[in-house]
């Protein structure tokens, strides 16, 4: 059953020029883009996005970075979409992401973690509304789908 996840490419891999990069390992995985913007993002969309870390000691921190520059919001699409997603982007300390994943190959801090993916379809949609309107999100025809 095709499903949706929400992943965004955070301040630090733009600086990095590794956006193409990484899009590429998705498609290559065969999900489906369905969904793409480049943007800013406020203090306050960023205290939403965040909301469940609010209180703890690195909340500020998360904030601070996801505004200090553009980042690109990205619906994926197709099956277990979540799972795939999170797991090519690897695990979020830089220290346990293996070699061959998004984390493992371009990232070395957890505080400027490059990539982010919904955990669940709860966040996977939350996420997308956050971010996208729902004329943005384009569901096109994968006409290769049977070959992935």
């Amino acid at each position: 059953m095709e499903t949706r996840c929400f992943s965004m490419l955070k301040p630090g891999i733009l600086n990095r020029r590794l956006v193409g990069e990484v899009i590429s390992r998705l498609e290559k995985k065969g999900l489906k883009l369905v969904g793409l913007k480049m943007m800013n993002i406020s203090r306050e969309l960023a205290s939403k996005h965040y909301i469940e870390h609010k209180g703890k000691p690195f909340y500020d921190s998360l904030v601070d970075y996801i505004t200090s520059g553009p980042v690109v919001a990205m619906v994926w699409q197709g099956d277990d979409c979540i799972t795939l997603v999170r797991k090519l982007c690897g695990a979020t300390s830089p220290a346990e992401s293996h070699p061959g994943t998004i984390r493992g190959d371009f990232c070395s801090h957890t505080q400027h973690n490059i990539i982010h993916a919904s955990d669940s379809d709860e966040s996977a949609k939350r996420e997308i509304d956050l971010f996208f309107k729902e004329e943005e999100i384009i569901d096109w025809e994968d006409t290769l789908a049977c070959w992935l």
